[in-house]
């Protein structure tokens, strides 16, 4: 089979591209370069780039690299900055995934005759009794990133591989170690690729790029205690940097109106809610109706018993994505409206523009996911 695999650099799409090679495939190095801008964070700095092609070299495959910067601005930069100056709090590796990484990626590999794309996700791709593909947690639950690729459709899985899925990471890093690939100490990466660690990261990169406005904070009563600087770096459930006085409760944000200029403060208990609603819903396969799962909230958030129920649908400001962009298929697995998540227990509010993934209660089987509102 021949197969494009997706090297950032980093150790695991390093021994995905061995384990290719090892079992026979014939196997493309390809390197993404999605930000023109500094980098030293992430998966795009030139460091990542030469890493990615010695590491081919020491395989003797071929090694490529593709320019996806106007994607990557137009798909995953612009959304972030639109959606911080409306309060929402965006997730950009999950969108760079959904438009970027599995779908430009996957189009660039059909034109170039390519059978499969493969990536260093710790996720597996299963397969159902009737064949229809699955997404499963990674072998190692510590390093499980199915989470990330909740988006992918039928049509995508059906040429996507994730070799190091069945791995603990320490095999991959003895893996990696057997034949010195120079990644095999690498540190994972973890940070957004295009916010720096230093110069005043992401405060300096959204201050170049849209207005800040100050706001007032206030209790649930509606009592004025104070003022942020800028409104669009406030989240909900953050408890530092609100310009409050010490000593007093612990406050967290329970509401961020950009258009009111005003961030609501309460205490912990104040955040928790009976359910959330979850719109851009995608599912891996057919949608499901009124069921009981479990939901996760953060890539590696404890996932939570509930029951989710469709709603009409409706589309999330700033963030929102048209029928032609990436992500939507022709399959039935693209997005079907909107979910309301009604928890088994109250939860902490979750931030709105936070990816919401569902699983089943074996919580091995990704069955879909959206964007919390």
């Amino acid at each position: 089979m021949r197969v494009m695999c997706a090297m950032s650099g980093g150790v695991d799409s390093s021994v995905t591209a061995l384990l290719l090679k090892e079992a026979g495939h014939d196997v493309v190095g390809v390197t993404m370069k999605l930000w023109g801008g500094d980098s030293d964070t992430g998966c795009c700095s030139v460091s990542d780039v030469d890493d990615a092609r010695r590491v081919a070299q020491q395989l003797d495959i071929d090694h490529l690299v593709f320019n996806f910067g106007d994607e990557f601005d137009e798909h995953v930069v612009d959304p972030y900055v639109a959606a911080h100056a409306a309060g929402i709090t965006p997730n950009p590796c999950i969108e760079c995934n959904r438009t970027v990484k599995f779908a430009r990626l996957a189009e660039r590999a059909d034109l170039l005759g390519f059978d499969a794309i493969a990536t260093g996700h710790h996720a597996r791709v299963g397969r159902t009794a009737d064949g229809r593909f699955t997404i499963e947690r990674g072998a190692d639950r510590a390093k499980d990133q199915s989470y990330v690729v909740h988006m992918l459709g039928q049509e995508q899985l059906a040429r996507t591989m994730f070799p190091v899925g069945d791995l603990q990471k320490s095999e991959v890093r003895a893996l990696a170690s057997r034949i010195n690939l120079r990644t095999a100490d690498k540190p994972d990466s973890q940070d957004v690729c295009f916010i720096m660690s230093t110069g005043g990261g992401r405060t300096t990169f959204l201050g170049d790029r849209i207005p800040f406005h100050r706001a007032t904070v206030v209790d649930t009563a509606g009592d004025r205690l104070g003022e942020v600087d800028a409104i669009e770096l406030v989240t909900v459930g953050q408890r530092k940097g609100l310009g409050l006085p010490g000593g007093g409760p612990k406050r967290y944000v329970l509401d961020v109106d950009v258009a009111a200029g005003v961030v609501v403060v309460g205490d912990d208990a104040d955040l928790l809610r009976p359910g959330l609603d979850v719109h851009d819903v995608t599912w891996v396969d057919a949608a499901v109706g009124e069921v009981d799962v479990l939901v996760q909230c953060s890539a590696h958030g404890d996932p939570r018993r509930a029951t989710i129920q469709p709603i009409p649908t409706r589309k999330m400001p700033g963030i929102a994505r048209s029928a032609n962009d990436p992500g939507h298929f022709s399959d039935g697995s693209g997005p079907v409206g909107a979910i309301r998540v009604v928890w088994d227990e109250p939860q902490r509010r979750i931030a709105p523009g936070q990816s919401v993934v569902f699983y089943d209660l074996d919580d091995t089987r990704v069955l879909g996911g959206g964007i919390a509102g």
